[in-house]
């Protein structure tokens, strides 16, 4: 058969594939062009409202400043210069945007002789001046008489400003303007623009005023804030990070329209005007740029603004990336698939050919498929009517069925007893309830119950257990009636019974559980206190002793944080079984909570000493294996006895459990009987902790700042900040009463952070003042280095006090490192990614490891005070600190020496090549005023150590 052949015409439904994905994808594209348009009108609204917010809020902090500062002289009788400066000097540094804070006052034209004296001892030379204007000159002149002035008094800060000093607005119509209206209206006004004698630039500035007034209302002057717009709008966004974003152009005008002649800042120039224009839309009917102004007007302190803000031009591509993809990819696609559609269209023929073939094999499969379906819907409909008859019949029918005849015994059962109850018919017919049951003779409830029978009363749910055919102990709850015969004669009780031992079983485990613990099945808290009030009343009835031994295990977190809480499940259960196995039957043990355990041992054949104690202690000690690793866990003990002076019998476990925590703070694996002397020592703790808790609220706690001094130089390189805490009540409280107290509650995480950022700026602050670049020393506990804000809090200090980061050094103990390393490793190296110094404090003195000073990115080495107080007369104590001198320097550390007390010790350790020293023969650790001191007499040479 001859080869037909092919057209090579576009095929219809080729050219349908065509047309239709050309407009879809012209559809597609021009939908995705404006929903790109929308997304960039809903960006441009969204980021003008925030510069908005943040101009409007630093001209709100402005207002607000002026405000505070008229509380100054609200509250205060007679504000100094001194307390002034002092007052404004940290609002300055919180505000750079204002140029000037000033207190202007109402003098008489009798009272300026003496004001002008007045002036010119704080600025010699200084008279009352007045700025003239003329055109676009200004000039500072001496003020011509007048009945009143408005004076520039106070001003801070001086430097740049002096200007200003003694000048009198009151000849300026916008100053005494807004202060006419701040006088009417009652609150903080600002005025428009206006020219300042300090500012020879003439950049657009303002000012907001609040007057002040004496005990009889009279107007002695105002406050004002001195505010350089530029710089107040640069300020603004540079707080949100906005200030260096071109994408929005900014326009501020002074007033509340835009006209070009009251406009006071924006954020481009003529740069940014010549750049490129953006490139043109490939294909401009489709989709326009986005070029949105908007125009936001406020008022603060009565003057109005406006803020217009424009959208930048940006490169066609840069606002429609997708719409442009989905155009190229359109088309792709479209003429891909117009392809391939002509290609299969040549082979449709011989397809055609075979779907008629597998369409008559497709129909008869169908057909199977259909008949195999409704068979499975006939079987599921049998399978349901079944299921509702099975339940119909369940809800109809009872356990069983029963009756008896006029002597109470049982003549039928019926309804499938046997299967249900686990005993046969022939077991009960012929006899009565306690005639199979003796033992219910003697329970006062079953009498009760057989006087009703005999009273021919009905009952219900009556219960009571029987050992069945198997020997198993079963529960039955049976109801009946009586029944009488057609004269009215009793004749005997009928009704019906069920099996209710799972109820009765799962009513057991209930009570069970809830005076026991689950893991180790040992009573709980519940039980051991009814067991407890047994105990203790026996001792009363025969005048023996209790013992209430409270164990804890030592380390137990230990073994929870290496092996997982199902090691230390392990661990629980094991020690349970040790103590049950090293007391006696007679003993109550107990779990308390966690890893505590209580013991009641009563005073019986045999008598109780501390060697029993002894003996359960060393029974807990006895090795234990735990996955492939073998732990020695040991525990501390308490032990209350009754009766005994001081121990009443419902503070017991009280008492043992103060016992037991002096035998922790003795060095754990011991045990201690109670004595009154450690409920003081309780008291104590708990007053301590109750004061902590508010103490920084109520900031009690003050830093003191211990030199780190240079050997080589013998200058102050650093100090080490120290905690101290001024109780109202105790006085100056040593960290060492409260420090273990805070760690132990956690509260020693909040104080840290309060260390840390108030040496941080403290530092600062002597830097600021001139006293030259120093570190500042502060200790990390376990608690804050586990925190997981430890890094945020870092980087929150040295933000806030602008301290540079090579200026804090954090000390670590090395008790920080004896968990899992990997970790600490990975946070030591984000910390030392700050900038921070790191330092090993008090090192040889705990979990001393070479591998990790190899792998931490630790600076310093702080010898412990221990090993320095005997380096001149004892060799041991010498070798190490010279060890410890050598490793670091071979490890490129730095070494500081802590407790140089003596010139001898200060020359050893110059001598082996030490770095850096403190203690007592520099200086003991001083308060912040009395350590500024010795940095003055430092800086100015005065204080330099041998």
């Amino acid at each position: 058969m001859p080869h037909r052949r092919l057209s090579r015409s576009l095929t219809l439904a080729a050219a349908l594939t065509l047309g239709g994905g050309l407009a879809a994808t012209l559809a597609l594209t021009i939908a995705v062009a404006r929903l790109e348009y929308d997304n960039q009108a809903l960006a441009f609204g969204r980021d003008v409202g925030i510069r908005v917010a943040a101009l409007r809020q630093g001209m709100d902090h402005a207002v607000e400043v002026v405000n505070v500062t008229n509380q100054l002289f609200a509250t205060v009788p007679l504000v100094t210069r001194e307390q002034f400066h002092d007052f404004t000097t940290p609002l300055l540094e919180r505000n750079p945007f204002i140029v000037a804070l000033g207190f202007h006052r109402v003098v008489r034209d009798g009272e300026r002789a003496a004001f002008e004296a007045g002036l010119q001892g704080v600025r010699p030379g200084t008279v009352l001046t007045e700025l003239r204007v003329d055109g676009t000159s200004r000039a500072l002149v001496p003020a011509p008489r007048r009945p009143v002035y408005n004076v520039v008094d106070y001003l801070e800060p001086m430097r740049g400003n002096e200007a200003a000093f003694g000048l009198n607005v009151g000849v300026n119509h916008e100053v005494a303007g807004a202060i006419e209206r701040a006088q009417r209206n009652g609150h903080a006004t600002a005025t428009g623009l206006l020219h300042l004698a300090q500012d020879p630039s003439s950049k657009p500035s303002f000012q907001v005023v609040m007057p002040v007034y004496d005990g009889a209302r009279r107007l002695v002057g105002d406050t004002t804030v001195v505010v350089r717009v530029q710089s107040l709008v640069d300020t603004a966004l540079a707080r949100t990070g906005l200030l260096d974003e071109r994408s929005i152009l900014l326009h501020v005008y002074a007033g509340a329209r835009a006209l070009p002649a009251s406009l006071v800042y924006t954020n481009h120039d003529a740069q940014h005007a010549t750049e490129k224009p953006p490139q043109p839309a490939p294909l401009p009917w489709l989709a326009r740029g986005y070029s949105g102004r908007v125009l936001h007007g406020f008022t603060i302190g009565d003057q109005p603004w406006t803020v217009e803000a424009i959208a930048a031009p940006r490169p066609w591509l840069a606002n429609h990336p997708g719409s442009t993809l989905l155009l190229s990819g359109g088309l792709f696609a479209t003429l891909l698939l117009a392809a391939l559609v002509q290609a299969a269209g040549q082979r449709s023929r011989k397809v055609h050919e075979l779907v008629r073939e597998r369409t008559a094999d497709l129909k008869l499969s169908n057909q199977r498929l259909i008949d195999d379906v409704l068979a499975r819907k006939r079987t599921e409909q049998a399978l349901q009517e079944s299921e509702q008859r099975f339940r119909r019949l369940a809800a109809l029918s009872s356990d069983w069925y029963w009756e008896q005849d006029d002597q109470f015994r049982f003549v039928a059962v019926t309804g499938g007893f046997t299967e249900k109850s686990g005993m046969s018919v022939e077991r009960l017919l012929g006899k009565t309830r306690w005639e199979l049951l003796p033992q219910l003779a003697d329970s006062a409830f079953v009498r009760e119950h057989m006087a009703a029978l005999q009273a021919y009363e009905s009952f219900k749910n009556f219960e009571y257990s029987i050992i069945d055919d198997r020997g198993g102990e079963r529960w039955y709850c049976i109801s009946g009636e009586p029944i009488y015969d057609a004269d009215g004669r009793f004749s005997g009780y009928r009704g019906t019974g069920s099996d209710i031992t799972a109820r009765k079983l799962t009513e057991q485990r209930v009570h069970h559980v809830a005076q026991h613990d689950v893991l180790t099945g040992l009573p709980n808290r519940s039980l051991l206190q009814d067991r407890l009030g047994q105990a203790v009343a026996w001792s009363s009835r025969n005048g023996r002793p209790v013992w209430v031994m409270l164990l804890d295990l030592d380390r137990f977190k230990y073994v929870n944080d290496s092996m997982g809480h199902k090691a230390g499940d392990v661990l629980l259960m094991t020690v349970a079984a040790r103590l049950r196995a090293a007391l006696r039957d007679t003993d109550t043990v107990a779990r308390l909570s966690g890893d505590e355990f209580v013991a009641i041992l009563a005073e019986d054949n045999e008598a109780l000493t501390p060697a029993i104690v002894q003996r359960v202690m060393d029974a807990v000690a006895r090795p234990i294996l735990l996955g492939s690793r073998e732990f020695l866990v040991t525990c501390s003990v308490g032990v209350a006895i009754f009766p005994s002076d001081g121990t009443p019998a419902d503070s017991l476990i009280e008492h043992a459990d103060i016992a037991m925590y002096r035998a922790k703070k003795l060095g754990r694996n011991n045990f201690q009987f109670y004595t009154p002397a450690m409920n003081e020592e309780s008291l104590e703790r708990v007053r301590i902790e109750s004061g902590l808790r508010c103490a920084l609220e109520r900031n009690e706690f003050v830093l003191h700042y211990q030199p780190q001094v240079d050997l080589e130089s013998g200058r102050i390189v650093g100090m080490e900040a120290l905690i101290r805490w001024q109780h109202p009540e105790l006085g100056m409280v040593p960290p060492s009463r409260f420090v273990c107290v805070a760690e132990d509650t956690g509260l020693i995480v909040p104080i840290g952070a309060w260390v840390m950022r108030t040496a941080c700026a403290q530092n600062k602050a002597w830097q600021d003042a001139g006293l030259g670049r120093m570190r500042v020393a502060v200790n990390l506990s376990a608690r804050q280095f586990g925190a997981a804000d430890l890094l945020p809090g870092i980087e929150a200090a040295l933000r806030d006090s602008g301290l540079d980061a090579g200026c804090l050094e954090l000390e670590l103990t090395e008790s920080l490192f004896m968990g899992d390393v990997t970790p600490a490793v990975e946070l030591l190296h984000r910390m030392k990614a700050l900038g921070v110094k790191l330092s090993i404090d008090d090192f040889g003195t705990g979990y001393s490891s070479f591998s990790y000073l190899s792998r931490f990115p630790i600076d310093v080495l702080k010898i412990d005070r221990s090993f320095v107080a005997d380096i001149t007369h004892d060799a041991n104590d010498a070798a190490i600190v010279d060890s410890i001198i050598a490793l670091a320097h071979n490890l490129r550390l730095s070494v500081i020496a802590e407790g140089v007390e003596t010139a001898e010790q200060l020359d050893y350790l110059r001598r082996q090549g030490c770095d850096e020293m403190q203690g007592y023969y520099f200086s003991r650790p001083l308060p912040a005023d009395a350590f500024e001191q010795l940095l003055r007499k430092h800086v100015a040479g005065e204080a330099v150590y041998p």
